[in-house]
C-alpha cells in the first residue's frame, strides 16, 4: 500500500510539474490580447478589395469599351457590328462626324 502511494505521488508530481518551456509562453502570464493587436493574424477579405477594384474599373473605361457601349444601344450599328466588329462599326456610324 505504502508503495502505491508513493508511485502515486510521483506519478502526480511528475505530469503537474511545470517546466520552464511552459514559463515562456506569453498567454500564461497574460492570456488576453491587447485590442490594437488582436487583428493582426487576420487577413482582410479578399472579397471586398475584388469588389472594390472593380467598381474602380467600371469609373474609368477603357475607350473601346465606350464605343462598344454607344454602338450597342444604336440597332443599325449594333448589327453592322455583327458582320464586320464593333470597332468597323463604331468607326461606320460614328467615326466621321458631319459637320455643316
Amino acid at each position: 500500500m505504502r508503495t502505491l502511494v508513493i508511485l502515486a505521488v510521483l506519478v502526480m508530481a511528475a505530469t503537474c510539474y511545470e517546466s520552464h518551456e511552459s514559463m515562456e509562453s506569453h498567454e500564461y502570464l497574460n492570456p488576453f490580447l491587447n485590442r490594437r493587436r488582436a487583428n493582426d493574424f487576420i487577413q482582410a477579405d479578399t472579397r471586398l478589395r475584388g469588389i472594390t477594384q472593380e467598381r474602380i474599373r467600371e469609373r474609368s473605361k477603357a475607350p473601346q469599351e465606350h464605343q462598344r457601349e454607344l454602338c450597342e444601344d444604336y440597332f443599325p450599328c449594333e448589327m453592322y457590328a455583327f458582320r464586320h466588329g464593333y470597332a468597323a462599326a463604331y468607326k461606320h456610324y460614328f467615326g466621321r462626324r458631319r459637320t455643316k
